[in-house]
Order: structure tokens, then C-alpha cells, then sequence
């Protein structure tokens, strides 16, 4: 789950600098001059918006991984068109389309 001080910049960005927090304790926030406290409820549940944005985009991270640098993509695209095969029939396409079939956006 996303932390709390995460949830509370995100409700509350000038809270940054004037607000601490003890681990995940959230009885153990310490509000700064002139930042209204957050209700524990708020908190959580903008943490779990959080946690909820970053989950659906796991698809990105995981095909991010598994991508071949740029500069490999760009020479098996070379490749591809110096062979005619810019198309689907050509190498980069095939890497590609694995990983995005691999890992699916859903």
C-alpha cells in the first residue's frame, strides 16, 4: 500500500517539509504551523487510490524489463528495413509484439 506521506503530499502538497511521520503509525503524524490535519480515514483512502493508479500500470513496469535497449531496437529495425521487412514480417516487430502479448495491458 502507498505510504502515508505519499497519500498526504498527494492530498495536501504543501504539507512537504512540514509534516512528519513516525513508520506507518497514524497516530504518530505530526503536523507543522499552518497545515490542517488530515483525518486517518482521508488518508487511507487516498492511499489506496494510490496504491490502485500504480497496480493498473504494473503492465508497464513488466514490459519495461523485458524491452531490448533502444539502441538494439533501433539496429533490429535497421535490420528490418535494410531486408525489405518494416512490416510485421520483420524482427523488431516480433520482439515487440511478444512482450506486448506477454504482458497485456488488460
Amino acid at each position: 500500500m502507498s505510504d502515508i506521506i505519499s497519500a498526504i503530499l498527494a492530498i495536501n502538497p504543501d504539507a512537504a517539509g512540514k509534516v512528519s511521520v513516525n513508520a506507518e503509525d497514524y497516530e504518530q503524524i505530526t503536523y507543522g504551523e499552518g497545515i490542517t490535519p488530515i483525518a486517518k480515514s482521508v488518508i487511507q483512502a487516498k492511499q489506496a487510490e494510490l496504491q490502485t493508479a500504480y497496480d493498473v500500470k504494473q503492465y508497464q513496469r513488466d514490459r519495461a524489463s523485458e524491452y531490448p535497449e533502444l539502441k538494439e531496437q533501433l539496429d533490429l529495425l535497421y535490420k528490418d528495413m535494410a531486408a525489405d521487412k518494416g512490416d510485421k514480417t520483420g524482427e523488431w516487430f516480433k520482439v515487440v509484439k511478444k512482450i506486448k502479448d506477454d504482458n497485456p495491458k488488460e
